[in-house]
């Protein structure tokens, strides 16, 4: 019992780093080393100056989640790219935004249980 009391909150602050990894880089769309695409920006690394130079897409109030569960079935329409999005593959923050997911449902259940327990 002591051991779910400790480790839901250390589950929980776990979780949270990973969401806001997930949600602040830039890769979750890989075309090659120097060009990636997210849900806010599109970026190009500029080989002469060595920085990402970022280009705004459109912006929208959405939760990791949901924009996990869009990008995964609409990466065509959100990309709308001419180039084929057979060369390019997903980034890691995709892969840890959707790790996130049975986490947080570890989580929940976990919660519900010592509640029951009470």
């Amino acid at each position: 019992m002591v051991f779910l009391l400790i480790s839901l909150p250390v589950l929980h602050l776990v979780t949270l780093a990973m969401l806001l990894i997930a949600t602040l880089e830039k890769s979750w769309w890989v075309w090659t080393d120097s060009e990636i695409r997210d849900l806010w920006y599109n970026c190009f690394h500029n080989n002469a100056t060595e920085t990402w130079m970022c280009a705004s897409t459109n912006e929208s109030g959405l939760t990791t989640f949901a924009a996990c569960l869009i990008f995964t079935f609409h990466r065509k329409e959100i990309l709308n790219d001419s180039r084929d999005l057979a060369k390019g593959r997903f980034g890691y923050c995709f892969i840890l935004a959707w790790l996130c997911v049975p986490l947080l449902l570890i989580s929940g259940v976990l919660y519900v249980h010592l509640r029951k327990k009470q």
